[in-house]
């Protein structure tokens, strides 16, 4: 996979929903799939055995700010420097250094796209749709991209042309996981539950779905009122004590007489982490839970 998008880990204590369905969306983009496929070309050459994770990734960054500095802007570099920032969580910064690689190779279109997928990333969805309009052209397509622009639409609150990149996604990369997720969550934005709670269920039944999609599809039951069906999408991934917290926050939330305003009142907020309801994003929020997030691919 992407969405744009830090490992997924589950934690079986109770989590609060930081972020509104919007938001949730969003943050998973860049959080899901695409940033679980860059982190994972960071090369783990400079991790010494049985260092923690944590310690590699530092290291890494190390390297790469060393090799960054002798040669600021340039392709390669720039990408992976970027790359181990994004891992550390340093969003802004790496938006920056592709920022500069962007500068220096205006047309080049994987710097294009890394960097509009950190806009995404950081929440600067106005800007990231006009970066990503120009990283692929309509005769070589990347879903990728298309799904980082479906996220951003989602953040400026243009959920149909959010929804018809997502389509436009899925022909390329049909049953994509991540993908339908984020389409399910865009469909649940627009109140379009019925919509959200099918695509959810086609991404949740597939083998390469994570917890969030299962997250994702329990949150769009609850909102059709269905409480223990949604218990039962958690209980998958959470013991049943905690996918029934889970479910009462939700439930909770539900009961307030804004709920549809709570949900799209931070849609584009930019600190938005990518793991959260939301993606993926990673800025796609709601009640509580573990980490929802889109998975933007």
């Amino acid at each position: 996979m992407v969405s744009f998008d830090r490992p997924f880990r589950l934690q079986r204590r109770r989590r609060v929903f930081v972020s509104t369905v919007a938001a949730a969306a969003m943050a998973v983009s860049l959080a899901g799939c695409l940033r679980d496929k860059a982190n994972s070309e960071i090369s783990a050459s400079v991790t010494e055995p049985g260092a923690a994770p944590q310690d590699g990734l530092h290291a890494q960054l190390e390297s790469w700010s060393k090799r960054y500095s002798a040669n600021p802007g340039e392709k390669t570099v720039s990408l992976g420097y970027a790359r181990a920032l994004a891992a550390l969580d340093q969003k802004g910064q790496a938006a920056a250094v592709l920022q500069t690689a962007a500068v220096k190779s205006p047309k080049d279109q994987e710097i294009l796209a890394a960097y509009g997928k950190a806009l995404v990333d950081t929440g600067d969805y106005n800007q990231a749709l006009e970066v990503l309009a120009r990283a692929h052209s309509p005769d070589q397509p990347d879903w990728h991209v298309l799904s980082a622009q479906g996220i951003a639409s989602d953040g400026v609150g243009l959920h149909d042309r959010a929804q018809s990149f997502y389509l436009s996604a899925l022909k390329i990369a049909p049953g994509d996981p991540g993908l339908l997720s984020n389409l399910g969550l865009s469909y649940a934005l627009s109140k379009k539950l019925p919509e959200a709670e099918r695509v959810l269920t086609e991404a949740a039944q597939n083998p390469k779905a994570d917890p969030r999609v299962r997250q994702n599809l329990a949150l769009v039951l609850a909102l059709q009122g269905r409480f223990d069906n949604a218990t039962q999408a958690l209980r998958h991934d959470l013991s049943a004590t905690d996918a029934a917290k889970n479910v009462a926050d939700i439930r909770s939330m539900i009961a307030q007489p804004n709920t549809w305003d709570a949900i799209r009142g931070k849609a584009t907020a930019k600190d938005t982490p990518v793991t959260a309801v939301a993606r993926t994003a990673p800025a796609a929020s709601t009640a509580q839970s573990t980490e929802v997030q889109a998975t933007a691919q």
